[in-house]
């Protein structure tokens, strides 16, 4: 029998989350635990509530015809998801792809302590050096999830 263990889990819940997204390039998922192991939230990259996921555009364009304008990150859908006012104080947020400087700001402020990441194929752009120098300075653990995920979630 084979038990996957806490990180598998959780990674694999933010996979799985991801798989919910509508962007035709980069599909995000987020999930957020406290300490004692509990989800408190999830999320995935998307448009925001009551705007039809095909009213704006998906495209990296430019102008007025860029999904950046527009979309919703994973990490920041999970912090505006939790229920009946639960603090992020202490969480740790599990995320498919390395936080934007945006999500980062949000993930600070609301005491997140720690960043179990999959991706940081943005590592070199600015948005993420911003991201890394906020995260140390505010003392917010940063991980690269190094477990298996390609098993537990394609099984």
């Amino acid at each position: 029998m084979q038990v996957i263990n806490w990180d598998e889990y959780f990674m694999g819940i933010a996979l799985l989350s991801a798989k919910r997204s509508k962007d035709p390039s980069t599909q995000v998922g987020a999930c957020i635990v406290d300490d004692d192991h509990k989800v408190v939230s999830i999320g995935y990259n998307g448009m925001p509530r009551g705007i039809a996921d095909n009213d704006l555009t998906w495209e990296k364009g430019e102008g007025l015809h860029s999904k950046y304008l527009y979309v919703c990150h994973a990490e920041f859908n999970a912090i505006l998801n939790i229920r009946n006012g639960s603090s992020l104080k202490g969480c740790t947020v599990y995320v498919t792809l390395f936080p934007c400087n945006e999500c980062t700001k949000a993930i600070i402020q609301t005491g997140i302590k720690k960043i179990v990441y999959l991706s940081d194929k943005y590592a070199d752009t600015i948005g993420m050096q911003a991201s890394r120098k906020m995260l140390k300075l505010a003392g917010v653990e940063v991980e690269e999830y190094k477990g298996n995920f390609k098993e537990v979630i394609l099984k």
